[in-house]
């Protein structure tokens, strides 16, 4: 009686200390979300989630990671939170956006319909928005324009790289890449966002990136270089536009305001500049000046396009009396080279938010919005200005537009230039890619998609082609599983496939296949995913006594690596069993060790660490006779030291 008593009081001591540790985690959590340091935040947040799976857990993490915008994520973690007891209405309309972001259009009219419904005051403007840009999306998706979208693999990395503009011949444009030689840093420190902590100096906390910065390409020796403007802050420094000689630019940046306003004893957010530098005579560029509208304490002023002659400066801003998030304006240079009033360009402006104007020779206008009919996010629009005036924009279709962001619309030549863009198949989060209009191809690949267990097709599942070294392009499946692409002559794809609830597919194809035909057909089928079903890996074995990974387990391990990087959302629980030789209490410890060292394998092998659980079972879970005391053979007892996985979330 007395060693149970002592076990009980043992086990409330340790489950208060997890209570304690949970409720600490949380609360640390709380303060970097607080501070906009998402990465940090969601490490946390997934800390407490295993801990308990709370909804409050669940809601943050889809917050989080939909503000760095990994949306296969975002929509992981609000599905979970949605099917939570007393969720927030919210939570659908997030659930919603997430679903639209990931292509799976059909899924968010359903939930547009469902937050439409328990919401009560949504607009009938708003909620035909959304639904017809889940349709106007699903029809360009069928029918792709002519535009081929690379990827320009020179300039991007890991990070973040956008808003090209062309410099006489070369390419400027923005990163939030590394930079140990940069210039532009000075000694002067942050004010405190919170009175006692200095935010970095070299990390920006929203992305856990370094601050954003101006790269030039050198054509003359091939490489990307910080470009050579010195502005003195150490905050942002961001996209820029020149005029047609070269020797005008301007560009935006965040600056400490030497009067910051704050809000509840917190500094309020600290808004973005405009400011132009000109080039003397010596060639180097003068010392920024501020744009002549900037109210850094009241609003923002960003995304400049200097036309070529320097006479009109486009931009956007969140000034009063706009027609809502950021809205795109034009300043006028008056005779005596000052600029004229902001004019709002309200034939163009939504309740949303525009950005990145740009024009082209033929009197083009490009930006981008995410509050007209679009694919989701930020799509770019083509209008035409008309003696002063501006026509209806159109949408740009697809795949010049995406489910995520598109925007800095670029024009070099008629049919080429560039564009950013943050859709999945990039390198990091905002990419540059080049696009130019090429003509259609007449081959073809077509196949259904199908559940593995019962061969019925998978209407709405999502269907990626990326041609190898090239453009990926996405399609759904109709209500009979069928999908088609066509295809360039002589060139390597891969083909993935992916449907709520499943496991994605993946294969690769070529086009030298199309010997006596123009069709290549390939059905392919998907699994889906069944929550705590333990699952054996097959050649998972150790040696006795030994808890090391061994070569012919490294293998096995791999294909388990490989299922977690194709479906990024995934938490499993890894599982190890030993055979019955040995004491209990030894045989679970061993267990545990062999679980911990295949999650740490893994981990190695870049999973990150929140995702996968190690549990050791010992000898609790015996798929044979070998009990204790029963004569076995080598062959039998090795049976049982075997490694599992389950998944705990989808």
């Amino acid at each position: 009686m007395k060693r149970r008593l002592s076990l009980v009081i043992l086990s409330i001591i340790l489950f208060t200390g997890q209570l304690v540790h949970a409720q600490y985690v949380l609360k640390e959590a709380n303060v970097q979300f607080g501070l906009f340091n998402y990465t940090k935040a969601i490490d946390l947040y997934e800390q407490a989630y295993k801990k308990k799976q709370t909804l409050y857990a669940a809601e943050k993490l889809g917050a989080c990671y939909e503000q760095i915008q990994h949306y296969k994520q975002t929509e992981s973690w609000y599905a979970i939170a949605v099917g939570l007891d007393s969720s927030k209405t919210e939570n659908i309309l997030a659930y919603a956006k997430a679903l639209q972001q990931n292509s799976k259009y059909t899924e968010a009219k359903i939930q547009y319909q469902k937050y439409a419904i328990a919401k009560k005051d949504v607009p009938e403007k708003q909620l035909i928005l959304w639904l017809q840009s889940c349709d106007s999306a699903i029809s360009w998706m069928k029918t792709p324009t002519a535009t081929t979208i690379i990827n320009e693999k020179v300039w991007n990395t890991d990070k973040s790289e956008w808003g090209t503009a062309l410099y006489l011949q070369n390419i400027v444009f923005t990163s939030d890449r590394e930079n140990i030689n940069s210039s532009q840093t000075n000694s002067r420190s942050f004010l405190k966002f919170d009175g006692a902590n200095v935010p970095d100096k070299k990390t920006y906390g929203w992305t856990g990136n370094h601050y954003l910065r101006l790269y030039q390409q050198d054509k003359t020796t091939d490489s990307t270089i910080l470009f050579p403007l010195k502005t003195g802050t150490v905050y942002h420094i961001g996209a820029a536009s020149f005029t047609e000689d070269g020797m005008e630019m301007y560009f935006t940046l965040t600056r400490i305001p030497k009067k910051t306003e704050y809000v509840k004893g917190k500094l309020a957010t600290i808004n973005i500049e405009i400011y132009y530098s000109k080039k003397n005579e010596q060639g180097n560029w003068t010392t920024p000046t501020a744009f002549k509208y900037n109210k850094v304490n009241e609003y923002s002023v960003g995304d400049p396009f200097i036309s070529k002659d320097g006479n009109h400066l486009y931009f956007v801003s969140n000034m009063p009396n706009g027609a809502g998030g950021t809205d795109l304006y034009v300043c006028h240079k008056t005779a005596t080279g000052e600029w004229d009033l902001p004019i709002n360009l309200k034939d163009l402006n939504t309740e949303g938010n525009e950005r990145t104007p740009a024009i082209d020779s033929y009197n083009n206008f490009y930006f981008s919005s995410d509050g007209r009919v679009g694919m989701g996010g930020l799509d770019v629009y083509q209008a035409q200005l008309v003696d002063g005036k501006i026509s209806t924009p159109k949408n740009m279709g697809y795949p010049t537009n995406s489910p995520q962001d598109d925007f800095a619309y670029t024009p070099i030549t008629s049919t080429t230039g560039y564009l950013s863009s943050n859709r999945p198949e990039g390198l990091g989060n905002d990419d540059i890619y080049s696009y130019a209009q090429t003509p259609s191809t007449t081959l073809e690949f077509s196949g259904r998609a199908l559940n593995l267990e019962t061969n019925q097709p998978l209407a709405n599942a999502v269907v990626s082609l990326t041609k190898i070294n090239g453009q990926t392009i996405k399609t759904l499946t109709d209500e009979n599983g069928n999908y088609k692409f066509n295809l360039d002559n002589s060139s390597d794809y891969q083909l993935t496939i992916e449907s709520t609830n499943h496991r994605s597919n993946q294969i690769t194809l070529t086009s030298n296949e199309l010997k006596t035909s123009n069709v290549i057909k390939k059905d392919l089928f998907l699994e889906v995913i069944k929550l705590d079903e333990l699952i054996k890996l097959e050649n998972i074995y150790y040696d006795y006594k030994k808890s090391e990974i061994r070569a012919d387990a490294a293998i096995e391990l791999d294909k388990l690596v490989k299922i977690l990087k194709d479906n990024p959302t995934i938490w499993i629980e890894l599982g190890s069993h030993t055979d019955s030789r040995g004491n209990d209490q030894y045989n679970q410890k061993l267990s545990q060790s062999r679980a911990n060292a295949a999650v740490q394998y893994m981990i190695d092998k870049g999973i990150e660490k929140n995702r996968i659980t190690a549990k050791g079972y010992g000898e609790s879970m015996l798929l044979n006779k070998c009990s204790n005391g029963v004569d076995c053979t080598e062959e039998e007892h090795q049976l049982n030291r075997r490694t599992t996985f389950k998944i705990v979330k989808k």
